[in-house]
């Protein structure tokens, strides 16, 4: 099969992750949010940094550790003064970091993920006989989304309509992995503004 079109996707967080976890305050489990405040310790030259969560009933709190007892030396003075500033786009990004969630055993809710789809790039081969676009979405998180869900976002169908053209060959699945999603689409299906 000749592609004269190939498009890339990226799934992309619009927020930080929320935690489900049992509140000491509330006695049940509760959802947890990124304050985008960090608590910085220094005690001699170890450093001490975690990034703040919050139940969003009780407003208890919960400290994610990003350095624990890390030399101060082995931190930039520029990321140092950030944690101190409580700098929203860096507390942003550690909230979206998986590292950080797994380090600290924190369950995110799956649920409370908010996310979109970014085309990164696209290439037109100039063959001339291709009438089908290669399509593929990275799912750099591993997030279980349905493919045909996935699909339907990227080309702005319906789930029911992306099956039915999935049924008469329109639509082609080419390859289902945990960070990617391949298939391939007739160029006349795809909207306009994809």
């Amino acid at each position: 099969m000749c592609y004269f079109k190939k498009m890339e996707y990226e799934i992309t967080l619009k927020n930080s992750f929320w935690i489900t976890k049992s509140c000491p305050k509330c006695g049940r489990k509760t959802h947890y949010r990124n304050t985008k405040k960090f608590r910085v310790n220094a005690n001699g030259n170890k450093l001490d940094v975690w990034l703040i969560y919050q139940c969003e009933e009780c407003k208890h709190t919960l400290n994610l550790a990003i350095y624990e007892r890390k030399k101060v030396s082995s931190i930039s003075k520029e990321e140092y003064q950030r944690f101190l500033d409580n700098e929203e786009q860096l507390a942003e990004m550690y909230g979206r970091d998986m590292r950080l969630f797994r380090a600290n055993k924190a369950d995110i809710d799956p649920d409370s993920l908010r996310y979109d789809f970014v085309k990164r790039h696209e290439t037109t081969e100039n063959s001339g006989i291709g009438e089908r676009i290669l399509i593929t979405i990275t799912n750099p998180y591993q997030w279980k989304i349905r493919w045909e869900k996935q699909i339907a976002a990227v080309l702005g169908l319906s789930r029911s309509q992306v099956k039915g053209l999935l049924e008469t060959g329109e639509i082609e699945l080419t390859a289902e992995l945990p960070k990617s999603l391949s298939f391939s689409v007739k160029a006349f299906r795809l909207p306009a503004d994809t």
